[in-house]
C-alpha cells in the first residue's frame, strides 16, 4: 500500500531544513567574524608582537669594558671585540663576490675562499677571528654571517694577576676586576635584527635601539716595570729559599701608594696573601715598641737593661735571645741586636693601654681600607683580654695578626715622619674620551708618633743594616734603614709547627730621603729561615734591578743628593743574580715552643779557587753554604765576587770556568732555579 505525501507536507520540511541550514552558515559566519574581529582588534597588539618575534629578534648588545692601566698609562687589561665568520654557501646570490670579500676584508687565501663558498656542506665557519673593521665590509653580504665577542686581554701576560684579578661571564671576579666592576662594565645595548622564514638573521638587517655605553678606564698607582722587578725577585726567593710562598708590598711612603704589589704561593700561581692572609710579625714589631717608649718618654736610646745571659723568667715564662749574648744593652742596641729579652724588659715601662694604643695608631687590627675585595684586618686584642704574658709576648711581635700590607703601611709611617697613610691604588678613573672623572688623592690616616719619634729611630734602623741582622740589605752607595723578623707560623689546630717560619724584613730607602718601601714576607723558607738571612736580600736584590733600569719611579736627582760621601766599608759584593739559600743548611737554634725567634747573621769571604776543576769548586762552595752560578767547564779562571771578599750564607757566586782540565762526568752540577738544583 503507497502512501502519498502531500506537497504541502514536503515543502515544509524543505523550508524547515533550508532554515537550519542558513542559521548554521549564519552562525558560523557571526562565530568566524566574531574570531575575525577578536583577533584583528583586540589580540592584535599581542599578534603584532607575535609576528614580529618570529621574524626579528632583540639581542643585548655587551659594552666595551673599560681598561686597566699602570700608572704611566700602560695597558694591564684591555677588551678586545673579535669577530667569527660564517658562510651558509645554499644562501649566497654571487659566490664570485664573496670569495673576492674574503680574500680582501679577511686576508684569507683564495683557495679557502673558494672551500667554505663552496656548495657542498650548509654551513662553514672561516677559520680565524677577525676585528670589527675587518668584517664591517662582509656584513651587507648575503650568506655571509658575523657573530662578535668581547675578550678580556692581559698584554703583560701573567704580570699582576692576583691583584688584577679575571672577568668571568662578563663580571669582575677578585682584583681590581672585581673591585672596580661597576666602573668598568659600562652599561649594554639593544639591537634588533631580522630573520628569515628559517630563523636565520639576515645580514644587514639591523637597528640599533640602544648603543652600548663602553666602561671607564682604571688608572692604577702600580708601576708594571717595578711590578714586574718586585714578581721575578720574589718568584726567585721563593725557589732559591724552598719557600712555600710570599709577599712583596713596594709603596711610596709619603703618599701611600702602592707601586708594585706581589704574593705568590709555590704551586699555586698568584694570589692577593699580602692582603688577606694573617701572621705574627715577630721581630718587625719592635720598631714599634720602640716608637711608644719614645712617645711616652719612658725611656731614651741610651738608656740600658741588663740581659743577663740572654734570658729572662718573666711570669711562668723563660724569654730568650738566639746569639745568647746578653749584658747591658742599650735601647738602640736592642733594636739593632733584635733582643727579645731587652725589649721585653723596656716593654714594662708602659702601661697596657699605652702599648695597645700605639699599636693601634699604627693601623694593627683594623683594615687598611684598600680597595680590594677580601681584606683581612689582623687581630690585636683589647688589654682587657690580656694575659700576664701579653705585654711581653706583644713587644716581639707575638700574641697579635698582621698582613703584609699593614706591616708596610706602618714602616710608611716610620718613614714619612709619623704619619700613617691610607694605601692608595687607584689614581685616577677616566671616561671613555680619556678625561679623568674622579681622583684619588693621598690621605693620611692619622698621626701614628710625632716626627721627632721617627727622626730618633731613622739611625737606629740604618745601624740595623750596616751592622745589625740586616746587613744582608746594605748597599754601598746609600743607606737603607730597616729591620728584620722572623716568627714561629703556626699550623692545624692553631699550634706552632716546629721547623716551621716566617722571615720577613721591612725597609725604606734611601734613609735620609725616603722614596720607596719595601716590605717582603717568606712563608716557610727551607733550610735557613732567619729574615736577616733570607728577606733581607730580597730587598738589596731588588733595589740593585730597579737602580739599574731604565727607567723606574726613583726621582736619581735625589738620590744623588743623599748617597754616601763619608768613609764607608768596603762595599757589598756585586751579585750576578739573586739567590738566598743554602746548599747546606745551617744547624738549626729551636726555641722553647713559647719562645719567639730573634735574627742573625754569619759572614765568610771567598776562598782562592783559581785553577781548581769546576767539581772542586762548586764542591767547596756549596759546603759554605754559597750557591753557584757556573758558566763554562773545565777548569775555574776566576770567580765574582773575587777572593778575599765577604758573602754571607746564602750568597750567589759566579764561576767563569774555560777548558783546561777536562769536567769529570760523574756529576752534573745544576744551576740555581732549575730542575734538580742542588741545595735549598
Amino acid at each position: 500500500m503507497n502512501i502519498v505525501r502531500s506537497p504541502r507536507k514536503r515543502s515544509r520540511k524543505m523550508r524547515l531544513r533550508r532554515g537550519f541550514l542558513l542559521g548554521f552558515w549564519v552562525a558560523l559566519a557571526g562565530v568566524l567574524i566574531a574570531r575575525a574581529a577578536e583577533v584583528q582588534v583586540v589580540e592584535r597588539v599581542a599578534w603584532t608582537e607575535d609576528a614580529l618575534r618570529q621574524h626579528q629578534k632583540s639581542k643585548v648588545v655587551p659594552a666595551p669594558r673599560g681598561r686597566i692601566l699602570d700608572r704611566n698609562g700602560g695597558e694591564l687589561a684591555v677588551s678586545h671585540w673579535r669577530a667569527t665568520v660564517s658562510v651558509a654557501p645554499n644562501e649566497i646570490g654571487d659566490r664570485a663576490q664573496v670569495e673576492a670579500a674574503l680574500v680582501e676584508n679577511l686576508g684569507v687565501r683564495p683557495a679557502t675562499a673558494m672551500r667554505v663558498s663552496e656548495s657542498t656542506r650548509v654551513w662553514h665557519v672561516v677559520p680565524g677571528r677577525y676585528s670589527m673593521t675587518q668584517v664591517k665590509g662582509l656584513q651587507t653580504l648575503r650568506g655571509v654571517y658575523v657573530e662578535g665577542e668581547l675578550r678580556r686581554l692581559y698584554p703583560r701576560e701573567g704580570l699582576a694577576r692576583g691583584l688584577l684579578g679575571i672577568v668571568q661571564e662578563g663580571v669582575g671576579k677578585e682584583g681590581i676586576e672585581q673591585s672596580m666592576d661597576s666602573v668598568l662594565a659600562g652599561r649594554a645595548g639593544r639591537e634588533i635584527v631580522a630573520r628569515d622564514n628559517s630563523g636565520r638573521e639576515i645580514p644587514g638587517q639591523v637597528v640599533v635601539m640602544q648603543a652600548p655605553v663602553p666602561g671607564r678606564d682604571v688608572v692604577l698607582t702600580i708601576d708594571q716595570d717595578l711590578q714586574a722587578i718586585a714578581e721575578e725577585m720574589l718568584a726567585t726567593a721563593i725557589g732559591s729559599t724552598g719557600a712555600r710562598g710570599g709577599d712583596l708590598v713596594i709603596t711610596d711612603p709619603t703618599t701611600g701608594e702602592i707601586l708594585a704589589m706581589t704574593s705568590m704561593a709555590d704551586g699555586a700561581g698568584p694570589t692577593l696573601s699580602a692582603v688577606n692572609t694573617t701572621y705574627e710579625p715577630g721581630s718587625t714589631i719592635k720598631p714599634f715598641t720602640t716608637a711608644a717608649l719614645l712617645r711616652h718618654g719612658h725611656a731614651s736610646l741610651n738608656d740600658s737593661v741588663d740581659t743577663g745571659a740572654g734570658s729572662w723568667s718573666v711570669n711562668g715564662r723563660r724569654i730568650t735571645d738566639v746569639d745568647g749574648s746578653g749584658g747591658w744593652m742599650t735601647l738602640h742596641e736592642v733594636v739593632r741586636r733584635s733582643s727579645n729579652v731587652g725589649i721585653a724588659m723596656f716593654a714594662g715601662l708602659m702601661t697596657e693601654g699605652q702599648q695597645y694604643t700605639n699599636l693601634r695608631d699604627f693601623g694593627f687590627g683594623t683594615p687598611t681600607g684598600i680597595p680590594l675585595p677580601g681584606e683581612a684586618s689582623g687581630i690585636l686584642r683589647r688589654p682587657e683580654h690580656w694575659s700576664r704574658l701579653s705585654s711581653q709576648s706583644l713587644a716581639y711581635g707575638y700574641e697579635l695578626a698582621v698582613t703584609p700590607l699593614q706591616m708596610a703601611m706602618a714602616f710608611g709611617s716610620l718613614a714619612n715622619g709619623g704619619l700613617l697613610m691610607e694605601p692608595r691604588l687607584i689614581r685616577e678613573v677616566r671616561d671613555d674620551d680619556g678625561q679623568p672623572v674622579r681622583f684619588g688623592r693621598p690621605r693620611a690616616v692619622r698621626r701614628a708618633v710625632p716626627e721627632r719619634v721617627t727622626t730618633a729611630l731613622r739611625p737606629v734602623l740604618v745601624d740595623v743594616v750596616e751592622s745589625g741582622t740586616g746587613t744582608r740589605a746594605r748597599m754601598s752607595s746609600f743607606l737603607v734603614a730597616g729591620k728584620s723578623g722572623t716568627a714561629r707560623a703556626t699550623g692545624a689546630g692553631g699550634r706552632y709547627e716546629r721547623g716551621a717560619y716566617y722571615a720577613s724584613f721591612g725597609a725604606y730607602f734611601p734613609a735620609d730621603d725616603p722614596q720607596l718601601l719595601i716590605f717582603v714576607n717568606l712563608d716557610r723558607p727551607d733550610g735557613t729561615y732567619y729574615g736577616g738571612a733570607t728577606a733581607a736580600p730580597v730587598t738589596r736584590a731588588t733595589l740593585e734591578t730597579l737602580l739599574s733600569a731604565r727607567q723606574s719611579p726613583i726621582d736619581r736627582g735625589a738620590l744623588a743628593r743623599v748617597q754616601r760621601r763619608a768613609e764607608s766599608p768596603p762595599p757589598s759584593a756585586p751579585l750576578v743574580r739573586f739567590a738566598v739559600a743554602t746548599a747546606e743548611p745551617e744547624a738549626e737554634v729551636w726555641p722553647r715552643a713559647e719562645d719567639p725567634v730573634a735574627d742573625r747573621t754569619d759572614a765568610m769571604t771567598i776562598p782562592v779557587l783559581d785553577g781548581a776543576s769546576v767539581r772542586v769548586a762548586v764542591r767547596r762552595l756549596h759546603k759554605m753554604g754559597l750557591r753557584v752560578l757556573l758558566e763554562g767547564a773545565g777548569t775555574v779562571r776566576a770567580t765574582e765576587p773575587r777572593a778575599g771578599y765577604a758573602v754571607a750564607a746564602g750568597d750567589t757566586v759566579r764561576v767563569l770556568a774555560a777548558p783546561g782540565v777536562p769536567p769529570p762526568r760523574s756529576r752534573r752540577v745544576e744551576m740555581p732555579g732549575r730542575q734538580g738544583a742542588t741545595g735549598g
